[in-house]
């Protein structure tokens, strides 16, 4: 029985030879093509769109599974060079263990963009930009000893029950009363550097009726302020 041509010719070269070998530079030009279809701006988007979602900075994984995520994880790594590359010029952290260096930077940052110290609010709020608390407690031994390497004003313990006692007495001159368990997150406006109602309550706790503990210390001070006023003016 006679071969048909095509049968009788045994190929040349494999055809991962040939993928191999093919020209570097058609290559380029069609990875161009299709980086084309896609602006920069439109891929940091969806990649900040999915970490919001997610909660966090995505893998190329999580970014393939993510259902809303129109754009093929390996398209934003042919535009940026790398998955980590592109995350960066998108403000998010890169999963790999950051540096020391690269943590403080992303509380900057944060703090920048706030126009204030961050709040531990406000970086659960910034997961995916900003790593958790456990990884800043992890690399620096608490949140606080972070946001001082950061150039943040960190008080200690004691320093914020002062300034809560502080706090307190300048709204008892303002307002005539002395401020309630259920009214100070309102009073304290969310600032990390005060200590909150349950942190004050545990501060004062040992001395039995808590709260009331911490309204007589308020209620000292604010007389401390009103005879230095009086010093002062006489």
């Amino acid at each position: 029985m006679q071969q048909s041509p095509a049968s009788s010719v045994a190929p040349t070269t494999s055809l991962y030879a040939a993928i191999l070998d093919m020209d570097a530079t058609e290559l380029d030009a069609f990875r161009n093509r299709l980086r084309r279809r896609h602006g920069r701006e439109e891929l940091l988007e969806q990649l900040r769109a999915c970490a919001e979602r997610l909660g966090a900075s995505p893998t190329m994984r999580e970014f393939a599974e993510d259902t809303q995520a129109t754009i093929h994880p390996q398209t934003v790594v042919d535009h940026f060079g790398s998955w980590n590359a592109a995350k960066r010029e998108a403000g998010l952290m890169p999963r790999r263990r950051a540096t020391r260096e690269e943590l403080l930077e992303a509380l900057r940052a944060l703090g920048e963009e706030l126009g204030r110290r961050p709040s531990t609010k406000d970086i659960e709020q910034a997961r995916g930009r900003v790593p958790s608390r456990g990884v800043y407690a992890k690399a620096f031994g608490s949140m606080r000893e972070a946001l001082r390497l950061a150039g943040f004003d960190s008080p200690s313990k004691d320093e914020r029950l002062a300034r809560a006692v502080d706090h307190g007495a300048a709204f008892l001159l303002r307002t005539g009363r002395l401020p309630s368990f259920r009214d100070w997150e309102r009073i304290r406006g969310g600032r990390d550097e005060i200590m909150t109602a349950w942190q004050l309550y545990r501060a004062f706790e040992q001395l039995g009726g808590a709260w009331s503990a911490f309204q007589f210390a308020v209620d000292e001070r604010a007389r401390a302020l009103r005879e230095d006023a009086i010093l002062v003016a006489a």
